[in-house]
């Protein structure tokens, strides 16, 4: 068997920078009163009315029940309300509430101050490439995922 060392690994490198983003969106958002996963999905809610858990759990890239959770806890917050679809009952709706959007925009704008960061570490051409490679990067992955 053929060792790589963990220098070259470029799943190591994706690994740390993404752990470096979480770990700082969860120091930005934590006076907001919101975790990573409910600024996401408030977010997605927000371009998003009347979406189920489980559409909204493939956006934010989670389990449906972690979703479950992550709605839970923003409903006993009243950041959202829960209800029946029209026609079919046992699907429920989710919408962000008055106070929902009000903490939304206050996450939002941390969350971004750190996007911006980051953005402005590179170029255009810089942004261009590494989105570029990214996107690349995420194809040959999903090459690779077996089949179920």
């Amino acid at each position: 068997m053929t060792s790589m060392p963990a220098s070259e690994r470029l799943g190591s490198h994706l690994k740390r920078a993404e752990q470096a983003l979480n770990a700082t969106k969860t120091a930005v958002l934590k006076p907001a009163g919101l975790t990573v996963a409910q600024y996401a999905a408030l977010l997605h809610l927000a371009g998003n009315p009347g979406i189920s858990a489980a559409a909204l759990a493939r956006l934010c890239g989670v389990t449906p029940p972690t979703m479950n959770t992550v709605l839970k806890n923003l409903q006993e917050h009243d950041l959202i309300a829960r209800t029946p679809h029209e026609w079919h009952k046992n699907v429920l709706e989710t919408r962000l509430t008055d106070e929902g959007r009000a903490v939304l925009a206050d996450a939002d704008v941390r969350a971004v101050r750190v996007e911006r960061a980051l953005a402005a570490e590179f170029t255009d051409e810089e942004r261009d490439a590494l989105t570029g490679l990214l996107a690349r990067c995420v194809r040959v992955l999903e090459e690779q995922r077996p089949s179920p």
